[in-house]
């Protein structure tokens, strides 16, 4: 071995590049030392984090010398109020590489056993097209994409919306759907809150078949205990609405596979007053008279089985129509058209109205999410197999379940008498139960069993003859089978659905469903869609509370792996023991992270996690015989959410002032939580708060709430500025709910999914939310809140990799790093705009507010003729207008280099300067380059340009652009036209064209 020389050694002794080294010049340029002597060559020399966080150590060290520090230590020390801090490392192991941790992911994968099942309840295999998981669900251009409230980027997303938008109401035979919802449970829920809001009777009861599926009933009862609605549960064959009720809840086909005509008993409850919510399977109606021709008035489901993996139980897609005298009572998003300034037809975001952040507690759903990326990937199934390839799906599935059917007869089993579409009710002879799941264990198969006398099998397009064969032996026993599924086709050539059940009306004919069969036409229709959306793979999405970080590819290759994808989620713990040590782990991780002793990882939303937070602390407060607690204390600058969750869980909004900087008014809190003592549930508070500040206050805040006798719900919407710092559990919150798609890598999606899991203190426990089908939760919990006993817990792993890789040191740096970017772009924005909230020491937290509302008065120019602007500069623009109007706030994250934030920074002080020569008066106040922003290529080539500003100027503002331009689908969009003239369906495709 070479021994190094003198100057060798003591380069050898400096911290390598990235690691604070030492540089040197040769020749005019910068070397930097040698690592080879001081790194351990046992271990793997990538480390995830430096991947992870964008800035490079010389460009921290810029940014601080810009902010006025020496030390990214100094720096926190001035941002995070001492009293909070957390004084030791995160107790975490250190972050891992990418290559080894994968393949110890991969080997607890492996204690999952993926099983056939055919359980049903709402939960099927399928078979996902590969060119849609390759170019949907695998691709950062359509995983990355944020919500769609900037439509003019973000017209491939919201056609494909409009797509499953028709297909709903296609296939239902209703006039209007939303653009999806978290599960078919909680999709029944809003029907039931959206059916009292309508009742025109004084009912104050629900009924609901006992034919539904039990989780169905059980988030059903959960929602509607706090709301004081009673839940009956009984058959439709025997009810007479002798008791009067507001709605009715059936399942189509039922639970365990029973096709009933309820044509009679939807004319019997109209005649009551009550409005009939239908669940139904939506590939069962390519065959079945769809609900809304037999009466319903709003039908939901579960879109899972058009492509969209099981992964024991989410995220999956769930649909929600209506008629359409009900659109602005309609929960959840709804994609409308209308057109933009050229006339052109445009998609947006329609009825924004009815949102919670606009109602508040007027909101009748607390619902701010869709779960987009599946539904997009469920309408291109749609789309790819066309009415017609949907249509032999659904035959090929009724067929085979008549095989099945049939076999088991010859086999000496009696099944169901009643007409079915893909699940058969066995009775078996007394004793043989036990031995039947023996043997089906033995071919791992699951079953369902409904009691010591019964099964349910469902099937599903994936199954196969084999599939057959195996469940004949699995009842035949030591019996010998003298057919095979191809003897049994004959005896099967016609199907059991009575034709009054068979349905007789088109759907799909739109163009879109009969244009794009072949893969070479699909893959074409993805790749025009996706050019048409800014994601993160075009550039930074700085939006304020959003927390738009990188979602690393070995985050999310394990979420197409069979060991997660293919798993019921009423599958056996025994055969997920992988998923519990997951589980296991990563609710240790979280629960250090935030300083609390347990973790729920039920809520499949951030949404949820408010109100899941919200029932936990009522019901402490119920077991303590205090259940007249029920007022809730909210500050005016909190997220539209929380009100509106307060309200569904049960309990009346005391709003909370904030002073001139943006903070509580903790004198106001303190007088408010002292009169209202008595009845005090509950504060909600964003922390660092909703204006991008570690308030001084917080730990005074949660003492006089608890001093009162009051839970602290913490907001953990800004969680990406507490991790390895401070910590909820340890300065006084009771419950967080963490948005897992934000501070720990889920990807939005392009507005879903999301996962809200919520912490709670060790006194909360015993309340965290039950299950029906799998033992979950604590002993006194609330009841289910979403469909699966752990939300989505197929993209869970998503969480649980970017945890391991990153170890406490690593999440550590990412939020110091995430709280320096937005306070360099603060310093270097505030000569050019002011911004609006600052801390005790000028600084701010993981996000700041710029005001733009003085550009009103001196040169007309509104904040979003400014995010327009930002487009033309390839920017997704920040969160407009909220919290306080006429401003934007911006989060850059810690995954933004020094390059990307500078660019963004650039463009705003351009933009400044295009404002500047309005307010010069060298520039008309009307036409000019940001009230027509944004520019869209077909603009810039009309003949009839007559702007006062050249193409030039327009399209290419920068050198950056004029490289890597991203180009608006559309100019800006007439919002007004699109409420005015509501259309939420395809529109006939020449209106693309033209």
């Amino acid at each position: 071995m070479l021994e190094p020389s003198s100057s060798q050694a003591s380069a050898s002794e400096s911290k390598p590049e990235g690691k604070g080294a030492e540089p040197k010049t040769v020749r005019g340029s910068t070397v930097y030392p040698s690592r080879f002597s001081s790194f351990n060559p046992l271990a793997y020399t990538d480390v995830f984090a430096d991947r992870h966080i964008g800035p490079r150590e010389p460009d921290i060290d810029q940014m601080l010398s810009a902010i006025g520090f020496d030390s990214l230590e100094a720096f926190i020390d001035a941002t995070i109020p001492r009293g909070i801090r957390l004084r030791r490392p995160l107790r975490l192991e250190s972050g891992k590489a990418e290559y080894e941790l994968l393949a110890e992911l991969k080997e607890m994968a492996q204690e999952n056993h993926v099983f056939r099942s055919f359980i049903g309840m709402g939960y099927t295999n399928c078979i996902t097209p590969p060119v849609i998981q390759r170019n949907i669900l695998e691709n950062p251009g359509w995983y990355t994409q944020y919500t769609p409230y900037q439509p003019e980027i973000a017209q491939g997303r919201l056609e494909a919306l409009l797509n499953f938008q028709t297909m709903v109401t296609d296939l239902t035979g209703l006039e209007i759907a939303n653009a999806s919802l978290l599960d078919e449970a909680t999709a029944a829920a809003e029907a039931m809150s959206m059916s009292y809001g309508l009742s025109k009777t004084k009912a104050n009861a629900f009924w609901v078949s006992d034919a539904c599926h039990p989780q169905t009933i059980a988030v059903v009862q959960t929602r509607a205990r706090p709301l004081g609605i009673e839940v009956i549960v009984g058959d439709h064959r025997t009810f007479q609405f002798d008791q009067a009720v507001f709605g009715v809840l059936l399942q189509y086909p039922a639970t365990d596979g029973a096709l009933y005509d309820y044509r009679d008993f939807c004319a019997r409850a109209h005649a009551a007053g009550a409005l009939v919510t239908v669940a139904a399977d939506l590939l069962s109606l390519t065959l079945l008279v769809p609900p809304g021709e037999f009466g319903a008035d709003i039908a939901i489901g579960n879109t899972q089985r058009f492509g969209v993996p099981l992964g024991y139980g989410g995220p999956h897609a769930a649909y929600f129509a209506t008629k359409d005298a009900f659109k602005r009572q309609l929960p959840g998003r709804l994609v409308g058209v209308s057109k933009d300034v050229h006339g052109a037809p445009a998609l947006r975001l329609a009825l924004q109205t009815r949102e919670q952040h606009i109602r508040r507690d007027s909101a009748t759903s607390n619902i701010c999410t869709a779960q987009v990326l599946l539904a997009i990937i469920a309408s291109m199934y749609a789309v790819y197999h066309g009415p017609e390839g949907l249509r032999q799906i659904g035959d090929r599935v009724h067929r085979l379940t008549m095989i099945l059917a049939e076999g088991l007869r010859r086999l000496g089993y009696a099944p169901s008498p009643e007409p079915f579409f893909d699940t058969l009710r066995v009775t078996v002879p007394d004793g043989k139960a036990a031995e039947i799941r023996r043997r089906a264990h033995s071919h791992q198969i699951n079953l369902r069993q409904l009691d010591t006398h019964t099964f349910t099998i469902t099937l599903d397009e994936t199954v196969s003859s084999d599939d057959l064969l195996a469940l004949f032996q699995v009842f035949a026993g030591a019996e010998v089978t003298h057919f095979t599924p191809e003897d049994l086709l004959t005896a099967t050539s016609r199907p059991l659905i009575p034709s009054t059940l068979l349905r007789s009306t088109r759907y799909l004919t739109h163009p879109v469903f009969n244009r794009y069969h072949s893969e070479t036409e699909l893959l074409r229709y993805l790749h025009r869609l996706e050019s048409k959306d800014l994601s993160l793979t075009t550039a930074m999405i700085p939006l304020g509370s959003c927390t738009m970080k990188l979602n690393a590819t070995t985050e999310m290759l394990p979420i197409t792996w069979a060991e997660f994808g293919q798993i019921h989620p009423f599958a056996p713990l025994d055969q997920t023991q992988g998923y519990q040590t997951l589980f296991d782990q990563l609710e240790h991780w979280l629960a250090e992270i935030t300083g609390f002793a347990g973790i729920s990882l039920q809520p499949n939303a951030g949404s949820q996690g408010e109100y899941t937070g919200l029932l936990v602390i009522r019901q402490y407060h119920e077991q303590r015989g205090e259940g007249h607690r029920n007022l809730c204390l909210i500050p005016q600058s909190a997220h539209g959410t929380n009100p509106a969750s307060a309200v569904m869980a049960g309990m009346k909004v005391v709003p909370i002032a904030c002073d001139r900087d943006g903070n509580i008014d903790v004198a106001d809190l303190q007088s408010k939580a002292e009169q209202h003592q008595d009845n005090l549930a509950a504060l909600m508070v964003t922390y660092p708060s909703t204006h991008g500040v570690f308030e001084e206050a917080i730990q005074e805040i949660c003492e006089s709430v608890h001093a009162y006798g009051g839970q602290v719900y913490m907001d953990g919407a800004n969680l990406n500025a507490q991790v390895g710092l401070c910590r909820p559990g340890d300065f006084g919150a009771d419950v967080c709910h963490l948005n897992l798609h934000k501070t720990f890598c889920i990807p939005h999606g392009g507005g879903g999914p999301g996962m809200g899991p919520i912490g709670v203190a060790a006194h909360l426990v015993p309340f965290l939310p039950r299950h029906p089908i799998v033992p979950v939760g604590g002993k006194q919990g609330i009841g289910a809140v979403s469909a699966a006993p752990w939300g989505s817990p197929s993209i869970l792993p998503i969480s649980w990799v970017y945890i391991a890789l990153m170890g406490a040191e690593g999440l550590t740096k990412a939020t110091q790093v995430a709280i320096l970017n937005a306070n360099y772009i603060a310093k270097r924005l505030e000569g050019h705009y002011p911004v609006l909230y600052k801390g005790k020491q000028g600084l701010v937290a993981h996000e700041c507010i710029l005001d733009l509302r003085q550009f009103k008065k001196t040169a007309e120019i509104e904040v979003d003729d400014i995010a327009k602007r930002l487009i033309d500069y390839g920017f997704h623009p920040p969160t407009v207008s909220w919290p306080v109007a006429g401003t934007i706030m911006v989060e850059p994250t810690e995954s933004e280099s020094k390059q990307e934030l500078d660019r963004f920074c650039d463009a705003m002080i351009a933009i400044r300067a295009e404002i500047q020569a309005i307010e010069d008066g060298t520039v008309d106040r009307q036409n000019n380059l940001l009230k027509h922003a944004p520019h869209t290529a077909a603009a810039l080539m009309s003949d009839d340009w007559d702007r006062p500003y050249s193409r030039q100027q327009a399209a290419y503002p920068t050198a950056w652009t004029c490289d890597n331009k991203f180009w608006a689908a559309v100019g800006r969009i007439d919002q007004a036209y699109g409420d005015r003239h509501l259309f939420c369906t395809c529109p006939p495709l020449a209106a693309y064209e033209s």
